[in-house]
């Protein structure tokens, strides 16, 4: 009697499984047919695209004079990190850290759409002492790594990244001009550096002097164990922007808010006081970021001045897929996850969501070099 039982509520288990499983496949293909939804009518893929935010980074090794806190190198994210850019430790050790940028460089080359990318650096925090503090500095990838691994490969460009509080940062401004920099790269909450102090001015106006534009962090960050949230403030480029600096805000100033209001807001209030102020698309199809890419796209403050940008490797990582949007066609999810190149990948997504062409176009036009 208990086996016949047994083996009926077995049976009813496997029939409920069935049901499920049924209504989840039906739910999936109908989800699946439903008619594209892009945020904007499609415009054509120009040629020639230049990516204006693409990471770099490394270990030390080979003397490239990258700098990782033992508690990051430790951090289980990191090899991670170190997976997205194709490459392992143990390669690194044994070929040093240029490899990475050869492996960006040689991803890049066989792209369809991207000609070009803006490769960072990325400088530490600066005590009191004017020294690199690295009991607060997580990651730090020097100007002179990046500008060598550029140099080797012209489909890279230089993005030098100065800290204002260094005593020589207006000497390391002009190196870093003299050696191709077409910007300069900030993540203030990292770097302990609030944007509207008036001890930056002096930095400001030798950016404008040596026609070197701003890309700074705005928003949540949140790739490191300890950052300084209000400096990723937009509201704190009001001075750099008075002082005629060109700015792009990355990311929309996404996923944050500041004194009770949200970071896309915030950002939108100064792009209508400021023409010299521009913000990126980058990691915006990001997992974790829904509706940001919609909210640059649509949002009328934001759509004249939208610069295309990956935030590579990102594009490597799980963070990424077609198949986390409703608006994109079973077609179009195919023909992107089929896609082997990152940035392919990124471009078709972005531009089966709606990303015009001036936004694709725009940093080719800001920051490309004719080689």
């Amino acid at each position: 009697m208990l086996k016949i039982k047994l083996q009926s509520s077995f049976t009813h288990h496997r029939r409920h499984l069935a049901v499920i499983g049924i209504l989840t496949l039906t739910l999936a293909f109908a989800v699946a047919s439903l008619p594209t939804r892009p945020y904007r009518p499609l415009e054509p893929i120009p040629a020639g695209i230049v990516d204006m935010h693409c990471h770099i980074a490394g270990i030390g090794a080979g003397g490239s004079g990258c700098w990782v806190s033992p508690r990051m190198l430790n951090n289980w994210r990191f090899d991670i990190y170190l997976h997205s850019f194709g490459v392992s430790r143990k390669e690194l050790l044994t070929k040093g850290d240029g490899l990475i940028g050869a492996r960006i460089s040689e991803s890049l080359a066989q792209s369809k759409f991207v000609n070009q990318a803006v490769v960072l650096a990325l400088d530490g925090v600066i005590g009191v002492d004017g020294q690199l503090d690295t009991n607060r500095t997580e990651v730090l990838v020097p100007d002179e790594f990046v500008a060598a691994v550029c140099a080797q490969h012209p489909n890279l460009l230089f993005g030098c990244s100065v800290n204002p509080y260094r005593p020589d940062a207006l000497a390391r401004l002009e190196w870093a001009k003299a050696h191709g920099a077409v910007l300069v790269k900030w993540i203030p909450p990292i770097m302990a550096i609030n944007p509207d102090d008036p001890k930056l001015i002096p930095f400001y106006r030798k950016m404008v002097e040596l026609n070197l534009p701003l890309l700074s962090h705005t928003g949540e960050e949140k790739s490191f164990s300890r950052a300084t949230e209000a400096f990723g403030d937009p509201e704190k480029l009001r001075l750099p922007l008075s002082l005629g600096v060109t700015v792009v805000a990355a990311h929309i100033a996404s996923s944050a808010h500041y004194h009770g209001e949200r970071g896309p807001d915030r950002l939108a209030r100064l792009m209508r006081e400021y023409p010299n102020l521009y913000t990126d698309i980058s990691a915006l199809t990001n997992v974790n970021k829904p509706g940001c890419l919609k909210e640059a796209l649509t949002q009328p403050a934001f759509t004249e001045r939208l610069v295309y940008g990956t935030d590579y490797p990102l594009i490597n990582t799980a963070l990424e897929s077609p198949w986390y949007s409703f608006h994109l066609s079973i077609r179009q999810k195919w023909e992107i996850w089929r896609t082997k190149n990152p940035w392919d990948r990124d471009v078709l997504t972005k531009h089966y969501l709606g990303v015009p062409t001036e936004t694709f176009a725009r940093p080719t036009k800001m920051f490309a070099k004719v080689n």
